[in-house]
């Protein structure tokens, strides 16, 4: 699932991405991103600390 996708790219990272920057990391569409992003945060599994960029909870 994309969702598993974008939560490890965010993690492998380490630091806070902007939606862009996931789907590069995760080699998935923005659009799917932007998807699996929007569970994520339903469940609160990411977090924003600045505007536009995520990370994981």
């Amino acid at each position: 699932m994309s969702t598993e996708k974008v939560l490890a790219a965010m993690q492998a990272a380490g630091k806070p991405l902007k939606a862009g920057e996931i789907a590069e990391a995760s080699g998935l569409d923005k659009k799917e991103v932007d998807k699996a992003m929007k569970v994520l945060k339903a469940e609160e599994k990411i977090v924003s600390p600045k505007r536009c960029f995520w990370e994981p909870k």
